[in-house]
């Protein structure tokens, strides 16, 4: 007669976590999080981002002042971390929240896992911030950067096509600077920004003006001699650096005696302002953007209606039954 190895009925999914938690139960907070790194890192995220993860953990750790046993991760330690950054250290909602969120999704990982029984990232929730207006500049605004430009000296020119090739595509300057002279397309205006390059790890090609292309194209016959398949170089044929690129935004946003704040983003912020406002939809817009969804998309449409006294004059359906 067959032995009965098994019972017939099966086994609970909380018995199962019990079982598993038991066989790790001397695990510490950090050891857990080394375990997601790894699990993260083989996901293929880009190194930005497993830098933001590490770099979140290490502010918690931090505020625990050293590292947790398995009993001591409690949703009351995490809830309390959060407290301290709003009320104590006055963050601002935003910096909470993107904290919040890798500190979620790394204690979803540890109970998925069976490292912890309780689900302790669903206690855990983001703080509702209002939605402000992302900084932007008017097109005087533009044309008095583009005006301080000296295009006689190569790095000028260089950085009047970055700038402008920034501004068309509405590129991140972490994708442009690693682009390539092999994706850009001047036959058909666009430029392609690999997955490796992107923050969604999700490839995507962006149409350029015909200006742009252009003048693209006369920076990339300027470069030829370098013989470098970078697209964006120094004056040597260097690679050039996002650092460098922002410290010259505001080098020219000095001269241009503007005030605000002029960055990389700021730009890419400026042009997915401008071509709502010129008649562009929202769903082309996220494409271009590179966005997995319309959150960001939406806040850009929000702010666009700040113009709509104006459009409105333009197009009200009263025009179509009386002359203006």
């Amino acid at each position: 007669m067959a032995r009965k190895l098994r019972r017939n009925g099966t086994t609970k999914q909380s018995e199962r976590r019990v079982a598993v938690t038991s066989a790790v139960g001397r695990m510490t907070l950090k050891e857990m999080h080394l375990q997601f790194m790894r699990f993260k890192r083989v996901e293929g995220l880009a190194p930005r981002t497993l830098d933001d993860y590490e770099n979140h953990f290490g502010y918690l750790c931090d505020y625990i002042g050293g590292d947790l046993n398995k009993s001591e991760m409690t949703a009351e330690v995490f809830l309390d971390y959060k407290d301290y950054m709003l009320n104590e250290r006055g963050f601002s909602p935003h910096t909470v929240n993107v904290r919040v969120r890798t500190l979620h999704s790394f204690l979803k990982y540890c109970y998925e896992e069976g490292f912890i029984v309780d689900q302790l990232h669903k206690k855990i929730k983001t703080v509702k911030a209002p939605i402000d207006n992302v900084e932007s500049l008017t097109p005087m605004e533009l044309k008095q950067i583009f005006s301080v430009i000296d295009e006689d000296w190569y790095t000028g020119f260089r950085d009047k096509v970055l700038l402008l090739v920034m501004l068309d595509s509405m590129a991140r300057i972490g994708e442009l600077v690693k682009a390539t002279r092999n994706n850009v397309d001047l036959k058909h205006g666009a430029i392609y920004l690999g997955a490796d390059t992107v923050k969604t790890r999700q490839g995507r090609t962006v149409p350029l003006s015909y200006k742009t292309t252009k003048m693209l194209s006369e920076y990339i016959d300027e470069t030829a001699e370098y013989n470098t398949t970078t697209l964006f170089v120094t004056y040597d044929g260097s690679p050039i650096s996002d650092n460098t690129v922002r410290k010259r935004f505001k080098d020219y946003a000095h001269k241009a005696g503007i005030t605000k704040q002029v960055s990389p983003h700021v730009f890419r912020h400026t042009g997915a302002l401008l071509y709502l406002m010129n008649g562009g939809d929202p769903f082309s817009l996220q494409k271009i953007l590179g966005h997995k969804d319309m959150t960001m998309t939406r806040r850009y449409v929000q702010m666009s209606n700040s113009d709509v006294k104006s459009q409105h004059e333009a197009f009200s359906p009263i025009n179509s039954i009386f002359n203006k």
